[in-house]
């Protein structure tokens, strides 16, 4: 209601009442005009109705929500749901334009202000979370290994006699397939074990820039966020590495944002080499539906040529969805939960210790991963190669989700490539191991759980070993109502194809 409605609605209502009511509207328009004029993630979140007038708002500025709107092209904002319709806010464009994913559509002033409004908060999010020097960034409706992959095609622009991408291993499908997608040959660097921890091979990593020389590499596509007992790579190292030899880099960062250490990584990256750009999933750091990434760097003229590069428009979904999270959330409700995740790592670290005491195991000295943890499984695969999967399979029918069991000598072939001792980020971990992770928006009654149902599928796995081992007879599989075999199978599949 603009002053003239006001002034009307003051005819027929008290005039005290109605003022009343205007200086209650305009508590939500000053929120909304702050968020317009500064372009910053609020310090508080925002309440619902604060929310649903802002959206309200922006809807009506789209062309197909026009009083009396006329469309006569193929693409007029036509639902033929009414509940589609709400379940997007009216928001039926997209964002973006033909030719570059963050312009501006004449049809749709709310959907391109909401597409900027988000971008800009999702930048002061990043800045929040470690990352003070970025220069831009976008969101973009893919997850993240398509998102790698966009970032490969912009690159190949710049280095049209590049071949190979240089890659330290990490099992997981996603990564390696966005390198080849992109029609490039991925190099695989094994990782080098330090104790517990499978690290980066520097060396390694050099040579091969050497052996294929700086201008046949697109770049290097190093990882931060990874199951444990691989960390983070060494990102100022190899960050100096592309420095030296002018080759660009890109950092798979995919549930890194909430991690402090990781977001270090990338900030010191920057500082003291060269990292073009990160690319993070909106799902796992901002507790959103899958389907949207975050495309981050320190160039803002190259996010541009990334945003430009996708072709045609976009869902606007992934963008509203993380506008409204961050906007309920506020800057203090975000810092909130990632200081209450790094609570619950170590509350997970100290729980799986004893657990892992208790069973004759140990936790795995992992200090460099901030949010993967992993527990030895040697005295089950010391008893019988099915034991780890087994394991696997009885937490997985018993509704624990997240952990992995990764037994020894695992072989996967991903794309024509074939990984020996795949899930291990290694040919030959001198153990089999169980994951867990201390993700954002964890709770502690979930750990509870977790130890629990563990400590339960332990016992039974042992107990069916014993029998095994009296009677002679391999039939251990048989526990509980469930086929292990075929869950086993599925299990496999499942983790197999788990985006990281």
């Amino acid at each position: 209601m603009n002053p003239e409605s006001f002034a009307a609605g003051e005819r027929r209502v008290s005039p005290s009442y109605v003022r009343q009511g205007r200086e209650a509207r305009r508590a939500h328009e000053h929120l909304i005009q702050l968020l317009l004029e500064q372009g910053k993630c609020p310090e508080d979140g925002w309440d619902e109705s604060t929310l649903e007038v802002f959206l309200h708002e922006l809807a009506i500025m789209d062309s197909n929500n026009f009083l009396g709107n006329c469309g006569v092209g193929e693409r007029e904002g036509r639902v033929a749901s009414a509940l589609v319709a709400r379940r997007h806010y009216r928001f039926i464009h997209g964002i973006g334009r033909s030719g570059d994913i963050s312009a501006v559509q004449p049809k749709a002033a709310g959907s391109s202000l909401l597409n900027k409004i988000t971008n800009s908060l999702v930048l002061d999010v990043i800045k929040l979370a470690g990352v003070h020097s970025v220069a831009n960034c976008f969101v973009v409706p893919m997850a993240t290994g398509m998102s790698l992959t966009l970032c490969f095609l912009t690159l190949r622009h710049k280095r049209p006699k590049a071949k190979y991408i240089i890659w330290p291993r990490i099992d997981q499908k996603s990564c390696f397939k966005s390198m080849v997608t992109a029609g490039f040959e991925p190099v695989v660097i094994e990782n080098v074990l330090e104790g517990d921890e499978l690290r980066t091979d520097l060396n390694a990593v050099e040579a091969k820039v050497q052996e294929l020389e700086p201008d046949h590499i697109l770049c290097i596509h190093s990882t931060t966020s990874c199951f444990a007992p691989r960390v983070p790579d060494r990102l100022e190292e190899l960050a100096v590495i592309c420095a030296k030899y002018d080759i660009p880099h890109v950092v798979n960062n995919a549930y890194g944002l909430q991690s402090s250490k990781c977001m270090h990584l990338i900030q010191q990256g920057s500082r003291v080499g060269r990292i073009d750009v990160f690319v993070q999933s909106l799902d796992k750091n901002f507790m959103v539906p899958v389907g949207g990434a975050i495309i981050a760097g320190f160039n803002d003229s190259f996010i541009q040529e990334i945003s430009k590069m996708y072709p045609g428009r976009a869902s606007a979904s992934p963008s509203l969805d993380v506008l409204i999270t961050l906007l309920s959330l506020g800057c203090n409700g975000y810092k909130k939960l990632l200081k209450e995740r790094k609570e619950m790592f170590v509350y997970l670290s100290t729980e799986l210790k004893k657990l892992a005491e208790a069973h004759n195991e140990r936790l795995l000295q992992t200090s460099h991963n901030p949010i993967s943890l992993a527990m030895t499984l040697g005295t089950l695969d010391g008893q019988h190669d099915k034991a780890v999967t087994q394991l696997g399979s009885m937490l997985f029918t018993r509704q624990v989700s997240g952990a992995r069991a990764v037994p020894l000598g695992s072989v996967q072939t991903v794309s024509g490539y074939t990984f020996q001792g795949f899930m291990s980020h290694t040919d030959n971990y001198p153990c089999a191991y169980l994951n867990a992770a201390a993700a954002i928006g964890m709770k502690t009654q979930d750990v509870d759980l977790f130890i629990k149902r563990l400590e339960k599928c332990l016992n039974t796995v042992r107990k069916e070993q014993n029998k095994a081992s009296v009677s002679g007879v391999d039939d251990y599989d048989r526990t509980g109502d469930v086929d292990i075999e075929e869950m086993a199978l599925k299990l496999d599949n499942v983790l197999g194809d788990k985006d990281q």
